[in-house]
């Protein structure tokens, strides 16, 4: 080959590569295309069900909220409600982003049988409904809720998922408080746990590690869930805004690297107080009757709890 025809080969393998190398900066836009930051609506989901010791059942609830920043309050009434019979059975009317699974049951008496219970939302003008009933398949445990949250990858398991027993939440002090607007409140909240799993990371991480972490590709064909104990306070109900500090954990699945998520590639689980009780103050922006959801998460198992907040002018 001429030193011409080797010219035209440089320049077309220069051309190629500096295609690529567009192409994979327009990468994330192309991925983001199909999703939405607000106007989208949520997908109620119907989890599984999972008897309990006095012979009755809980049906298991979460959602998708297809937006990534709009978090709709939706009331009790046509928009937000259960059938048959009472419309409230307990259900968020404040929807974080994204997927959020688990988030809330609803009992049902022991001679249920094989009738269903529907969760039907609107947001946005699109109406989807959840259908729940005990149907053998649905059947849910603690390795089903490990895996599907990604504490375990699909189809895993191992002796300290099946030995691992959910973390305990207690709030102290009274279940229903009282605030004004603009003055914190603040929340003493105990988690005890049994060290299991055992977390994947320690609450530090060295320059090294960050960047091995960086690099390493996907690993798991499903959500992927960094195993370690937090407590995450959010709205479930209330008319207003809520800021919490510090800043908690999402307890929803925000993948970003750099999100505070335990699905996030880079989170960090935060340090566990000696005495094992978190402080975090929660401010209100309007008055009205909140009602505040507690989460403590080990990775695979959780616990909740829920304290009301009347912010009076």
């Amino acid at each position: 080959m001429n030193k011409f025809g080797k010219l035209l080969g440089c320049q077309g393998r220069f051309l190629i590569a500096k295609q690529i190398a567009f192409t994979l900066l327009l990468y994330p836009v192309i991925a983001m295309g199909d999703t939405y930051q607000r106007g989208q609506h949520i997908e109620p989901a119907y989890e599984g069900w999972r008897p309990n010791a006095d012979g009755t059942f809980s049906f298991m609830f979460g959602y998708m909220n297809l937006n990534w920043a709009e978090e709709p309050d939706i009331n009790i009434g046509e928009g937000n409600f259960f059938s048959p019979g009472e419309e409230d059975r307990g259900q968020p009317t404040h929807f974080l982003p994204r997927r959020n699974r688990f988030t809330f049951e609803v009992q049902v008496p022991a001679d249920w049988g094989d009738r269903e219970l529907v969760w039907t939302l609107n947001v946005n003008g699109t109406e989807r409904k959840a259908y729940a009933t005990l149907k053998p398949d649905y059947l849910v445990d603690n390795m089903v809720i490990a895996s599907e949250t990604g504490s375990l990858g699909a189809g895993t398991s191992s002796p300290e998922s099946r030995a691992n027993i959910p973390p305990r939440l207690e709030l102290q002090g009274e279940a229903v408080r009282t605030t004004r607007i603009g003055e914190s409140i603040t929340l003493y909240t105990e988690v005890v746990d049994d060290g299991l799993p055992i977390p994947k990371r320690e609450s530090t991480i060295s320059e090294n590690e960050l960047t091995r972490n960086m690099l390493q590709p996907p690993n798991r064909v499903t959500v992927d869930k960094i195993n370690g104990l937090f407590l995450s306070w959010n709205k479930y109900r209330g008319p207003g805004n809520v800021t919490f500090d510090p800043p908690m954990p999402k307890p929803w699945e925000d993948t970003r690297a750099s999100s505070n998520s335990p699905w996030g590639e880079h989170w960090l689980p935060p340090e566990i107080p000696a005495d094992g009780i978190y402080e975090v103050t929660a401010t209100f922006d309007e008055p009205g009757t909140y009602i505040l959801w507690g989460r403590a998460d080990d990775g695979g198992l959780y616990h909740d709890g829920y304290v009301t907040i009347n912010v009076v002018p």
